[in-house]
């Protein structure tokens, strides 16, 4: 069974202009799948976009599996930046007859072109795609770190046998997945009236790094370290706030502002180890003027500009391009080494490995800020140095 099986071609004449796309337009870049399902092997793209035609798995959000097309409507008719792209856009996954098809040809298509080198850029669909997102990482047998953009936990229990699972119980599908190959999940938003506290305390008790949406309001630049972090990224549009984003049944008043949506989306981009990245849950039958297909499209646009604005610096080599700092606690009882990139004033703290547990490498590195650093000149120790340090135990 080769890819082309899962994916449907697109008809560039319902997204085409009638005076057609001007030169400097991403329609007039971007390579399409019209009729010839095009050779991956050449590795002449970067960048792999494709639709997920399958909403049976969104909760009250019946609707966004007809995303991908809205999106390409308004993305491909905006300008190239300072970056050359080289964009494939693969049409849509057509859903299976169960939804348990279409996440195998989702993760089939992720894992292919992950091993292609080609990062693919997912329009849902449910979120719940996510958890097939997550699986094609399986194959590939290495640990992964995903970072979730959302305003709650979609931790619930399925109660709908019929299907494999829901946008509200994706991570527990997840996180009880056997063999488990997950080293770290983060949430980047979540609003506290919409999570169970028992829901924290089991983040807590897992060493999970999760962040409430109020820890952003006044410096968005906080979200890079821990998006940094991430080889998968699943975005919620229902994150942002109803008013710059109101094509979700299920979005609320507050959340992210459309301008710190792109600004995490290009934070993103600009993460070496990141490999896939989903946006999920818009909703076209509520989409009032394309506002919310206009952002998602600046949004994957200033992603594609981070991809292409990317420093190669991890992994950290050659060492001539670091400053290594260091931090003795307080209580004498050992000291901290930190990283510092000269090629792009960012941060990394070495965590060492336990005795034993790893025989090639001696520390883990974990993207962190330039006040984690404070901290521990101060004595202190970070609290991510902590959990890391227990993750790895």
């Amino acid at each position: 069974m080769s890819l082309s099986d899962f994916f449907s071609p697109i008809n560039s004449e319902k997204f085409s202009p009638k005076q057609g796309f001007l030169t400097s337009q991403l329609g007039l870049k971007a390579q399409f799948f019209t009729d010839r399902f095009p050779d991956l092997e050449e590795k002449t793209h970067d960048i792999a976009i494709f639709g997920v035609n399958d909403d049976r798995g969104a909760i009250n959000n019946n609707g966004c599996a007809l995303a991908a097309d809205h999106f390409r409507a308004h993305f491909y008719a905006l300008n190239e930046g300072a970056f050359t792209s080289k964009i494939i856009d693969l049409g849509n996954i057509k859903a299976g007859r169960e939804i348990s098809d279409t996440y195998f040809a989702v993760k089939t298509a992720v894992a292919e072109l992950v091993k292609l080198n080609i990062l693919p850029i997912i329009i849902g669909g449910g979120q719940d795609i996510t958890y097939a997102q997550y699986m094609a990482y399986e194959n590939l047998e290495q640990k992964v770190d995903l970072v979730v953009i959302d305003s709650k936990f979609d931790l619930d229990e399925d109660t709908d046998e019929s299907i494999a699972t829901t946008s509200n119980s994706y991570l527990s599908k997840v996180f009880l997945h056997q063999p488990n190959y997950l080293f770290n999940f983060s949430n980047v938003g979540y609003q506290t009236y919409f999570v169970n506290q028992d829901s924290l305390k089991v983040m807590d008790k897992l060493y999970f790094d999760v962040h409430r949406l109020g820890e952003f309001m006044h410096d968005i630049s906080l979200t890079e370290p821990v998006l940094r972090n991430a080889n998968m990224i699943s975005f919620d549009m229902g994150a942002i706030r109803s008013a710059d984003a109101g094509a979700n049944v299920n979005v609320g008043p507050n959340g992210f502002y459309g301008e710190d949506a792109c600004r995490i989306t290009r934070y993103a981009g600009m993460n070496d180890k990141l490999t896939s990245i989903g946006f999920y849950e818009f909703n076209p039958a509520f989409d009032r003027n394309g506002q919310t297909a206009m952002l998602l499209a600046q949004m994957v646009w200033y992603f594609i500009d981070g991809f292409y604005n990317r420093k190669q610096d991890f992994p950290l080599t050659p060492k001539s391009q670091y400053i290594i700092y260091r931090a003795s606690l307080k209580d004498g009882s050992g000291e901290m080494n930190f990283v510092k990139s000269k090629r792009s004033d960012r941060w990394w703290m070495q965590v060492p490995y336990p005795s034993g547990i790893s025989k090639n490498e001696r520390y883990h590195l974990v993207p962190c800020r330039y006040e984690d650093y404070n901290t521990a000149v101060n004595g202190e120790m970070p609290d991510l140095w902590w959990r890391t340090y227990q993750k790895l135990s």
